[in-house]
């Protein structure tokens, strides 16, 4: 689609904010920034941008002065889209749209797109590597690390493209429309920007809002809250469970993941070739699975490209052997749920390090998943006394208070069990102490080769 407008306001300086304004840059269209920080580096933004383009900045207070000529505003998935400057944007009668629909309006080719509260990266990294065996043209993008928008003009007809969305991404399309996508799991996260577990699953499920009876959706069905979205979409709903043996959809049976569809069994890969730990990896497996059966893909190419996977760095990613004692990074562990799965991945009595920034979500389901795998927990971060309080309240005494992660894997290495396991996984942000989840991860993998043999 051709779009005609001449000024656009691009909310947010991070990947996303740069990805589209770096498009819209090279349809001809005049781009300003925007950025509530007014100690925002500049310097460093700039850097990060293509040679020659530099765009007009606005710092701090957005007045109305500033939308005299804009025709629209992109924000960023990482600004809520109630923050304060959003409704001078709105009484100023400009719409706001994000970087994945900016970039959709220009793509071309076929979607499959993956949310969840748990399993995203794992599950759109390992379609990206099934459609990249089978097709030409494939594009990895969205909440992984690749800004959609810097890909969008590359794409034809035959592009394939996987995607990662999160919430925040999905509250702001208007047109996006994957042939399929998957919804894999809804659990309480990112409460302090939703509020509401509703409004939360709301987000999560325009991810099918312009799906037609023509495309396909998969639910898990072991889910109680995917398996109710099925009333809610046009898509044609494909279940995946892991417990259940299901009429129609992905299941087990035998050993194996298969797909039932009708009166045909398709077996699309033994559990005795998947490398990866835990329940929820084989779940994350079926989902791609079947996006890729979905997208086009043949059983043989599925089986094949799951039976070399090797994961994705910072979920359950095993970092090294110390004095023999197993250190896992699990970094992308940011919410409670995902930390219980990792914790469910252990089968060693395994020393936690949790706690970081403060989502306003309950600990109390995390704490009762240590179960007697985890013998001590060294906490840090803004949320550490509210993990304290409930592990307490719960009966669990073993914690250690940490005021760095370097001193949380020193002190790991001290409290951990002969032959145990030392696992990182946070159930929280990172924000406030790291950039980002991957900045975490890799400073404990950093801390913990810095140990001695």
């Amino acid at each position: 689609m051709e779009l005609k407008y001449n000024q656009v306001l691009v909310a947010g300086i991070g990947i996303s904010g740069i990805g589209a304004a770096t498009l819209l840059n090279k349809k001809g269209v005049t781009v300003t920034f925007y950025d509530g920080n007014e100690q925002a580096d500049l310097d460093g933004f700039y850097q990060k941008l293509p040679e020659g383009f530099r765009p007009e900045v606005i710092l701090g207070e957005l007045t109305k002065e500033h939308l005299k000529e804009t025709d629209f505003m992109v924000i960023s998935p990482g600004i809520p889209t109630d923050a304060p400057f959003t409704s001078v944007v709105r009484e100023a009668g400009i719409p706001i749209i994000g970087e994945i629909e900016l970039a959709y309006l220009y793509a071309k080719g076929e979607i499959a797109a993956i949310t969840g509260t748990n399993g995203k990266t794992t599950t759109t990294t390992l379609v990206g590597e099934i459609l990249k065996a089978y097709y030409k043209e494939v594009f990895v993008v969205g909440n992984i690390g690749m800004s959609y928008a810097d890909i969008a003009l590359d794409t034809t007809k035959e592009t394939k493209i996987a995607a990662e969305l999160s919430s925040f991404q999905l509250e702001t399309i208007e047109e996006f429309h994957p042939k399929v996508s998957a919804v894999l799991n809804v659990t309480p996260d990112h409460l302090n920007r939703h509020y509401t577990m509703e409004n939360y699953a709301k987000a999560k499920l325009n991810i099918a809002k312009n799906q037609t009876k023509d495309d396909v959706i998969l639910l898990n069905y072991d889910d109680e809250i995917t398996r109710e979205m099925k009333k809610d979409v046009s898509a044609r709903v494909v279940y995946f469970s892991y417990k259940e043996t299901l009429k129609e959809g992905i299941f087990l049976q035998d050993d194996a993941i298969v797909y039932r569809e009708k009166d045909e069994v398709k077996i699309l890969c033994p559990l005795k070739d998947i490398k990866l730990l835990g329940v929820h990896n084989v779940e994350n497996i079926m989902a791609a699975a079947g996006i890729a059966l979905h997208m086009g893909v043949t059983e043989h190419v599925i089986h094949q490209v799951i039976k070399d996977f090797m994961g994705v760095e910072h979920r359950i990613e095993y970092v090294a052997t110390k004095k023999g004692i197993r250190y896992y990074n699990d970094s992308k562990g940011t919410n409670p749920d995902a930390a219980i799965k990792a914790i469910e991945a252990m089968n060693r009595p395994t020393v936690l390090i949790a706690g970081g920034y403060d989502k306003k979500v309950a600990f109390d389901d995390f704490v009762k998943s240590f179960g007697d795998k985890i013998t001590h927990l060294i906490l840090l971060g803004q949320t550490r006394e509210q993990i304290a309080q409930t592990a307490r309240e719960s009966g669990y005494d073993k914690i250690t208070m940490a005021d760095s992660l370097e001193e949380a894997v020193n002190l790991s290495a001290m409290l951990v069990k002969p032959e145990g396991a030392v696992l990182l996984s946070p159930a929280c942000a990172s924000w406030g102490m790291f950039s980002n989840y991957e900045e975490r991860g890799r400073m404990f993998k950093e801390y913990v080769h810095l140990l001695e043999e």
